[in-house]
């Protein structure tokens, strides 16, 4: 259990110190706030609302649908943006309410301008991570751009994109998976662990005297103005946690950390953080998941804790029975398992049997179909205190194949 251990990142203290100066900045906005100002318009279907994220024709893919939701045309397309992780309101809260009314459900994407030879015209940027706050109801949706702040030359309060090294050269973190969790966004960092953002520090640069939206080519603080690549609305790391294990040569049976490829939540008993490692077919082994009590992460007052000596330890972690995996969720001690087989094939959705902490590897019960590049998932149970298993979200990754959906797992 040692690989999977983790620590509070050295610099969590100090990045909460320079978020605290960028509040005196900038004016912060809330989700609500977020919502009343969404600019872009997807589409909302009880069934599919994307015919090309679905292969399956009308068959158990689509009997299994619940609801889905597509991005406009610009985000269905966009080969510089790609969706990755998936979190809703049912994660965040046992009411699924955030407010008297939104039910948000939330997508990560990564900038993927240097992608397959992509070339979005300004090879030296890298734009990081955005999040997609989504309507479930009304396909309504606003980006807001993740971002690590930073103190400039000037001893001023600033930030910049959300990159794998933050020293200025790193290229932009991946984001394959996120938690929403009370306050908290938990964002997988590959190599690392989790970074950690704050639903009560997002800042409105539109609304702000020393903001601007305009220029799409900067970002952080220019000449006294805050940029942040054309987004309204931005908000920054406050902790991280990091892995104490040795690291290697992912996917290998060598005993050292594994990757945070993606995230997941378990709801039905103590909350647990889960994560995993996406591992193809061509290396040495399908890869590993972990899951950790999620409130051993905060202190006595709900917030971060940012004791470098402190340990994240977590209480199981097993291997995988394929490789491909994209997204894990657990419920009642049953693993669900999202599976991509290329963009032109269609994913599957895994269901394990029911496992104990000393079990090595998780064993298939069923399997499903689902869309076309299944990526990171969120179990949204019915009722309160995970009563009853629900749907699982997931967002479809390929362009003009995108798709956010809900299905309906088999009744174990």
């Amino acid at each position: 259990m040692a690989n999977f251990e983790l620590r509070p990142n050295k610099m969590g203290t100090e990045l909460k110190d320079r978020v605290d100066r960028l509040d005196d900045e900038l004016p912060r906005a809330g989700v609500k706030r977020i919502f009343e100002d969404a600019n872009r318009k997807g589409v909302v279907e009880g069934g599919v609302c994307n015919e090309n994220a679905d292969l399956d024709g009308m068959g158990e893919f689509v009997r299994r649908l619940s609801t889905s939701m597509c991005f406009n045309s610009g985000d269905n397309s966009t080969m510089l943006w790609y969706p990755q992780g998936v979190s809703t309101i049912a994660d965040a809260q046992d009411d699924k309410h955030w407010g008297a009314e939104n039910q948000p459900v939330l997508v990560s994407w990564y900038d993927s301008s240097k992608k397959d030879g992509v070339d979005d015209g300004e090879d030296e940027l890298e734009k990081g991570v955005r999040v997609s706050f989504m309507d479930p109801h009304t396909g309504r949706y606003r980006h807001v751009l993740l971002v690590y702040p930073t103190i400039n030359s000037y001893d001023n309060p600033s930030y910049m994109s959300v990159r794998y090294k933050q020293t200025g050269e790193g290229s932009s973190l991946h984001g394959g998976g996120i938690v929403w969790y009370g306050n908290f966004l938990y964002v997988a960092d590959t190599g690392r662990g989790f970074r950690v953002f704050d639903m009560r520090h997002i800042y409105d640069l539109g609304a702000a005297s020393n903001g601007s939206t305009q220029d799409r080519d900067r970002i952080g603080r220019r000449s006294g103005t805050y940029h942040g690549h054309g987004y309204r609305y931005v908000m920054p790391q406050v902790a991280s946690w990091t892995v104490t294990a040795p690291k290697g040569e992912k996917c290998t049976d060598h005993d050292q950390a594994m990757s945070f490829s993606y995230a997941g939540l378990d709801r039905s008993g103590l909350d647990h953080m889960l994560a995993g490692e996406y591992c193809k077919r061509s290396e040495d082994v399908p890869g590993r998941v972990a899951a950790w009590p999620i409130a051993d992460a905060t202190d006595e007052n709900g917030e971060q804790i940012t004791d470098t000596g402190y340990r994240w330890q977590a209480d199981a972690a097993h291997r995988l029975p394929d490789s491909n995996i994209q997204g894990a969720v657990r419920f009642h001690e049953r693993w669900y398992l999202s599976q991509s087989r290329g963009s032109d094939t269609s994913g599957l959705l895994y269901q394990t049997e029911r496992t104990s902490t000393s079990d090595d590897l998780l064993r298939p019960r069923e399997v499903q179909s689902a869309a076309v590049g299944p990526e990171d998932l969120s179990h949204w149970e019915e009722g309160r205190g995970g009563t009853t298993l629900g749907t699982m979200w997931t967002v479809a990754e390929h362009p003009n194949r995108r798709m956010v959906y809900a299905t309906v797992p088999k009744t174990p």
